[in-house]
């Protein structure tokens, strides 16, 4: 089959399945590569090994190398756009107060239902490695589920079906399909409402940024503690009893009016975001190969 047989039997595809299938598959690729790499590298090779192809994978999804033909096309999809001050410091802000508002959750859940440790940390076991061997690793990991899950994720699927659908659209579905391929994870009810309320929040800061790079900073930040914290006790363990064995205390009451706090946090700077793209209402990069 030739080049331009492939490229009309995929324009046939609708435009949905397209972009679900290419976020999916430009995430998996950056993720898959990871897990290999784990697997045919020695410690601490892979660290410096994995950044080289990152490195790689940035350049390339972001338009740099061949084909030239699809080079807007790629740019538009990883939301090339170089980002006033202003927005730079609303983003930032609305990153980390997403990172506040997913630790958030987490604590109030595991406040009213009981935390799952063991279901949690069986994918995740650094027992016998040195410390710093296990922080290369969750830096790492960090890294590549920031970068790699945005990219695709926010970038190459939410961005055509923004085009042809809207934002608010784009982001449930997108939202969907994040929650869908992390199904096979043993741990996933108790994290259930936080995956949601986090990917429909890293969705709507792409959108109101046009920039995947703050939402990689938030989700970068989000799985440090993930990874440190709640799936393997590198930095300590969750001890706290749920309120039905406690009673209302005031641990409880203090992160549940954090939650508040920080969601309202990201509410306003996103909303200000939003203010900032309808005053400089320039059209987005080559949007018109966004939705080849």
């Amino acid at each position: 089959m030739t080049d331009s047989a492939i490229t009309r039997s995929w324009g046939r595809i609708p435009l949905a399945v397209r972009a679900i299938l290419s976020g999916f598959a430009v995430s998996t690729l950056g993720i898959g590569t990871w897990l290999a790499g784990l697997m045919v590298v020695p410690a601490p090779w892979w660290f410096l090994v994995m950044t080289g192809l990152l490195w790689m994978y940035w350049k390339y999804f972001s338009g740099s190398g061949w084909p030239a033909s699809t080079v807007e096309y790629r740019r538009a999809s990883f939301r090339m756009t170089r980002l006033p001050v202003a927005v730079w410091k609303l983003g930032l802000v609305a990153a980390v107060s997403f990172v506040v508002v997913f630790q958030s959750i987490l604590v109030v859940n595991f406040r009213i239902v009981e935390l799952p440790a063991e279901a949690l940390t069986s994918e995740y076991d650094f027992a016998g490695m040195p410390v710093w061997l296990a922080w290369l690793g969750i830096v790492m990991a960090s890294l590549v589920a920031g970068i790699c899950e945005e990219v695709g994720y926010r970038g190459y699927m939410q961005v055509p079906l923004e085009r042809r659908y809207g934002p608010a659209t784009a982001i449930a579905v997108v939202a969907v399909v994040f929650l869908a391929a992390h199904l096979h994870q043993a741990w996933l009810p108790p994290f259930l409402i936080a995956g949601v309320i986090g990917s429909v929040m890293l969705g709507m800061l792409a959108w109101a940024c046009r920039s995947l790079i703050p939402g990689m900073i938030g989700h970068m930040v989000m799985d440090i503690f993930n990874f440190s914290y709640w799936w393997s006790d590198v930095v300590g363990k969750f001890e706290r009893r749920p309120i039905a064995e406690t009673g209302m205390d005031a641990h409880f009451v203090a992160w549940t009016l954090l939650l508040t706090a920080s969601l309202a946090l990201f509410s306003w700077a996103v909303g200000r975001l939003i203010a900032l793209r309808r005053e400089n209402a320039d059209p987005h990069p080559s949007s018109s190969s966004a939705s080849r």
